[in-house]
């Protein structure tokens, strides 16, 4: 099993929750990411070869969206594996996790 990254957190009790994420799953996220750090990458060169602001822009816009729908994935296979689980479990608490969750999310 993998650390889900929603799930793990090494400055508290939380870091002996592990997720149930597939392979499959594991490897789109972190395919997904790959192409993000290369984007970031290429935006770092666009900024060091003096690039017209407005194209810099437009590749931070990009990769923020990219950004935002690793995210989304991630936080629909957190709901449906590491929440689910946690509640059928009996442990509500999962709830008010998962809306400081997404409070940060959305700011």
């Amino acid at each position: 099993m993998e650390h889900c990254p929603a799930c793990h957190d090494s400055n508290s009790q939380k870091s002996e929750r592990l997720s149930h994420h597939n392979e499959k799953t594991i490897r789109e996220l972190a395919n997904r990411m790959n192409r993000i750090e290369g984007q970031i990458r290429g935006i770092k060169g666009m900024i060091e070869n003096h690039a017209y602001c407005d194209d810099v822009l437009n590749q931070i816009a990009s990769a923020q969206a990219a950004l935002n729908g690793v995210s989304k994935l991630l936080l629909e296979k957190h709901m449906k594996s590491c929440v689910l689980e946690q509640l059928q479990e009996g442990n509500e608490q999962v709830i008010d996790e998962l809306v400081k969750t997404m409070h940060r999310m959305m700011k």
